[in-house]
């Protein structure tokens, strides 16, 4: 044998769903086979190296700093297999992609648009996921995922950038004439974001406005960033936004930009695990977002 410190093969899958699970049950859920199957492999692999691999409590299954080692190394091993396997089939990969995308940027601006992925490329069906922050591809059965580049992307995630982010107020046509010469900000009602709570400072730093600190503006703060801006659709108050959640209203007219926008530094990119090339639906899919992702840039009309 060439790897004789070699654990037996076939605990090898029960061992990773087990650890990335922390269940027995959910890993035999996901392999098809009984709870008391997956047991036996966990104790046959914990025979074969002579160490205990969970904690075991009364309503907990927690991995060992070992397990969790030695299950990394695992999943690595299974993406690399995964990877070839795909690489040489002869069978074209086949069923629907599962795209994760942050809500606010899904709701309006990705989800107004699939129409039109399904009138230029039939054969890719999407099923959509909110979700923002890192990807967990695996263990979530994620194929791809558009995330604004304001956290570290790991090394071995394969990325396209789509577009810049481009920020500033907005807010109805009938408030924008007395916003248009900065005074009308001070007895304005402000429209906060929990989720990104530093968007009017930010705009005031990129732009190098400063607030009236004789004159405060009333604030008023809503729990997710799309709301912010449905306030101010509904002329609640103003709104710093992307320009590509508000595009749309913008051509509608139902909301105008005063101030214009102005680039943040952040961007935004499709994350996947493998490289478009070894997978049609992606590469298609890619093209696709890339070309209306094009439309977000200055000067670009729809």
């Amino acid at each position: 044998m060439r790897w004789p410190a070699l654990p037996p093969p076939n605990t090898l899958l029960p061992f990773e769903a087990t650890v990335r699970h922390a269940s027995m049950t959910a890993a035999a859920q996901e392999l098809h086979v009984t709870h008391g199957a997956v047991s036996r492999q966990i104790q046959n692999l914990e025979r074969a190296l002579g160490v205990p691999l969970f904690e075991r409590g009364t309503r907990a299954l927690r991995p060992t700093p070992q397990a969790r080692q030695l299950a990394a190394v695992v999943r690595d091993a299974l993406d690399q297999i995964d990877a070839t396997a795909r690489q040489i089939s002869r069978r074209a990969p086949a069923g629907p992609l599962t795209l994760s995308c942050e809500p606010t940027l899904l709701m309006r601006w990705l989800i107004p648009r699939l129409p039109d992925l399904t009138a230029g490329a039939p054969d890719v069906t999407v099923h959509l996921s909110a979700g923002g922050g890192p990807v967990f591809f695996e263990r979530d059965g994620i194929d791809l995922a558009i995330r604004r580049d304001d956290f570290p992307f790991p090394d071995d995630v394969r990325r396209t950038r789509l577009f810049g982010e481009r920020i500033g107020p907005v807010c109805r046509p009938d408030l924008a004439a007395r916003l248009a010469d900065g005074t009308g900000l001070t007895d304005t009602v402000l429209l906060h974001a929990a989720t990104r709570p530093r968007a009017w400072d930010d705009w005031r730093r990129l732009t190098g406005r400063t607030a009236d600190p004789a004159a405060p503006a009333a604030q008023q703060t809503l729990e997710h960033f799309y709301l912010t801006v449905q306030a101010a659709v509904a002329g609640i108050g103003v709104a710093v936004a992307p320009y590509a959640v508000v595009r749309d209203d913008l051509e509608r007219g139902q909301l105008a930009a005063p101030f214009g926008f102005v680039a943040d530094g952040t961007g935004y990119h499709l994350l996947g695990r493998r490289p478009p090339e070894q997978d049609r639906r992606v590469h298609l899919l890619t093209s696709w977002l890339r070309a209306r992702a094009a439309e977000l840039e200055p000067g670009q009309s729809r």
